[in-house]
């Protein structure tokens, strides 16, 4: 009994030599695969939605096979080609809203009632641009046309008054 508290007498791990080295070889892959994924969710945090969650394999704890690892790797190349997409259509989406914009500014009677979040063009933020008419219905007939430039959330301005008020209590 006093044998098997003993922790330096450990009983190895039976496994081949080339099992073992392809299983750390495995473990590379995929923790530089995760770290990749992870680089790509904080990139593309609350622009694009991607997910960086690791299932678990089974319902209980135990060393996986190679095949297990094999399938961990190849989702997580999947899971990194697909959130790259994302990201680069999602990148291409800012640059042509950002385009508009410009041209907005420079033209707003050619674009009527458009409205450009900053969400829209990669911003963080919650103001827009607006193109709308100058002096409401007598603008639209005169066609004098402007870009507003909100000033981002109303309630923001509120929010941290409140919090003073509470950091002052």
């Amino acid at each position: 009994m006093p044998d098997l508290l003993d922790r330096e007498a450990r009983t190895p791990l039976r496994l081949g030599g080339d099992e073992r080295l392809a299983r750390a070889e495995l473990r590379r892959q995929i923790g530089r695969l995760e770290a990749q994924l992870a680089s790509l969710f904080a990139d593309g945090f609350r622009r694009v939605e991607i997910d960086a969650g690791v299932a678990a394999v089974a319902g209980e704890p135990r060393a996986l096979d190679l095949g297990d690892l094999e399938a961990i790797r190849d989702s997580l190349a999947d899971r990194i080609a697909e959130a790259r997409v994302r990201l680069v259509e999602r990148s291409a989406l800012e640059v042509r809203n950002r385009d508009l914009l410009e041209q907005m500014l420079a033209a707003p009677h050619e674009h009527k009632w458009l409205r450009i979040s900053r969400a829209d063009i990669g911003e963080p933020g919650c103001g827009h641009w607006h193109s709308r008419a100058l002096l409401g219905p007598i603008g639209m007939l005169m066609g004098w046309w402007r870009v507003k430039v909100s000033s981002g959330c109303p309630l923001a301005g509120r929010l941290a008054a409140v919090e003073q008020r509470q950091a002052q209590d």
